[in-house]
This record gives structure tokens, sequence and C-alpha cells, in this order.
């Protein structure tokens, strides 16, 4: 069964989550809640990549690669569906190189139970 991924589009959904739990790390501070209203057969996920990044193409340079990075992470970690994600990037995810952004984001991914 393929998971569809869903990006968050309500202003309340952002500040709700963001009152939530958080992990820091080099690349990232992922930000996750249980929200009340979420479908639990789809993945609830955000990328957000500040303008003091770069310009457009930096950050949908970044975005990207953390969409991929999460399909990935989709087939072969055990996610938690029951939250919604909202991943803030820092600038160093679009310095390093792309496999050191995915092993750090998996060990992330696998302390949220």
């Amino acid at each position: 069964m393929k998971i569809k991924i869903s990006s968050l589009s309500k202003n309340e959904d952002f500040k709700s989550i963001i009152k939530g739990r958080k992990i820091n790390n080099k690349y990232l501070t992922i930000f996750f809640k249980k929200l009340s209203d979420k479908n639990d057969k789809k993945l609830n996920i955000s990328f957000v990549a500040q303008k003091k990044i770069g310009n457009a193409v930096k950050r949908n340079k970044i975005k990207r690669r953390l969409r991929n990075i999460m399909n990935d992470a989709i087939k072969k970690i055990k996610l938690n569906f029951q939250y919604s994600y909202l991943l803030i990037a820092k600038k160093n995810v679009l310095e390093d190189e792309y496999e050191n952004i995915k092993k750090t984001l998996f060990i992330d991914l696998e302390k949220i139970k």
C-alpha cells in the first residue's frame, strides 16, 4: 500500500505543531504532535525553508531533497502516522551531502514513538 504524503495547510495546524514536541539536529528542527482531525492513512508533513537560507531555487532544492528522504523513510523505517510533522531546514542542509542528511534524519525519526 502506497502511503500518501499530504501537506499541512491551515495556519492553526502549524501553530499547534510548533507548540508540540521537537527534536533538533545539525540539519533540521523537527516538530511533531498528534492532531485531532488527522487521517491515519496519510503522512501529514510540511517542509519549511526560510528565506534567509537562499533564493527560491535553493529553498526548493532543499524541499525536494527532504521530500525524497521522507519517501525513503516511509518505505524503510517505522514511522508513527498518528503524528503530524513540521521539518524546518537549516542552512547546513544545502551544503552537506545527501547521505549524511538522510542518516541523521532517519535516526531522529526512529526516536519518535
